[in-house]
């Protein structure tokens, strides 16, 4: 591999431990059930807090982590498991961009609905369930599977490529699946599962830097006639 490649790749996979941190951050709170709690959800969707937190830590989260996911790869295609890599590599980016559409839906849309329902316009509720309708919902769901298996290939590849601790990839892999479950499960399970991913992630990016890099090919000289 190039060595600005490998240079790069390495500092990029700190993306993913910046990435965990963001995800802890984004859960440490968890917005009312729209559909039962409405006016206590528009109190919440209307706080500078609710805005901040999905604009740094779920989009531009999101965005960090494609970018160490993808310094992953780099740094993953001399290994055996290249392949793994790239499946993981790819199926994450592309789940990280559709979370971020939703996200994004979500960080404008809702504090517009939560005003206007504070203000006494009380078709909010009706105009937040056409929002959050087939389309939508669809769209999370597909960002989920995606999320489950690159979470799972990317912990494969971490495990059996002989760079890292094994247990390092087997716990980013479960951290991942455990993560995408309690989005239905256990929601309020996600701080400690963040947390433990972070660890993950942290021994991944730690080890990857500790890693000298490799040496750039002597050139080799030709004597003259």
């Amino acid at each position: 591999m190039n060595t600005r490649v490998h240079a790069f790749a390495r500092k990029a996979i700190w993306g993913l431990p910046v990435w965990a941190a963001t995800l802890i951050l984004g859960t440490l709170t968890h917005q009312p059930d729209p559909q039962t709690e409405f006016a206590n959800f528009a109190a919440y969707v209307t706080t500078n807090q609710f805005l901040i937190s999905h604009l740094v830590n779920s989009i531009l989260g999101a965005a960090i982590g494609s970018v160490g996911i993808i310094g992953l790869m780099l740094y993953l295609q001399e290994s055996r498991t290249a392949g793994k890599a790239i499946t993981g590599m790819v199926a994450t980016v592309l789940s990280n961009t559709l979370n971020a559409a939703a996200f994004g839906t979500a960080a404008f849309t809702q504090p517009a609905l939560g005003n206007a329902f504070l203000a006494g316009n009380t078709s909010a509720f009706e105009i937040y369930n056409l929002v959050y309708a087939a389309p939508m919902f669809g769209t999370v769901i597909l960002a989920l599977v995606l999320l489950l298996v690159g979470g799972v290939s990317t912990g494969i590849a971490i495990a059996g490529s002989g760079y890292f601790p094994r247990w390092a990839g087997w716990l980013y892999a479960a951290m991942v699946v455990a993560l995408g479950l309690s989005v239905f499960a256990f929601p309020g399970a996600q701080t400690v599962i963040n947390g433990l991913l972070f660890f993950a992630t942290l021994v991944v990016a730690w080890s990857a830097s500790r890693k000298s890099l490799p040496q750039a090919a002597s050139p080799v000289m030709v004597p003259a006639d």
